[in-house]
């Protein structure tokens, strides 16, 4: 996997990780089912995404490549964990912010 894609699913398995934890209440090492289901369903379409190496931040792409009912679990996910990577994990927060401002035009 190359470093964008790298970089994308480390944030989104931490962000994952901070909703699970605080909304599901789950204290263990691993996510309950639900949030497993969608990491990996969320990873798969990050390996296997169209636009290869030049893919832009799933929240700037003109393809929507998630079911629908994915999609929308997955925006409560970043809707929640968002406004927390800062301060959790502010190095993946500010290489995602510069990605999707930098990042964002698919050639």
């Amino acid at each position: 996997m190359a470093f964008s894609r790298r970089l994308e699913a480390e944030t989104l398995k931490k962000m994952i990780g901070i909703y699970c934890r605080e909304v599901h209440d789950n204290r263990g090492e691993e996510p309950c089912d639900e949030c497993a289901q969608l990491l990996h369903y969320a990873l798969q379409r990050i390996d296997h995404c169209f636009y290869g190496e030049q893919k832009p931040v799933c929240s700037a792409c003109p393809v929507h490549c998630y079911q629908p009912e994915m999609r929308d679990r997955i925006k409560a996910v970043m809707r929640y964990a968002g406004p927390k990577m800062i301060f959790i994990s502010p190095l993946l927060s500010v290489r995602y912010m510069l990605r999707k401002k930098f990042k964002s035009k698919v050639q």
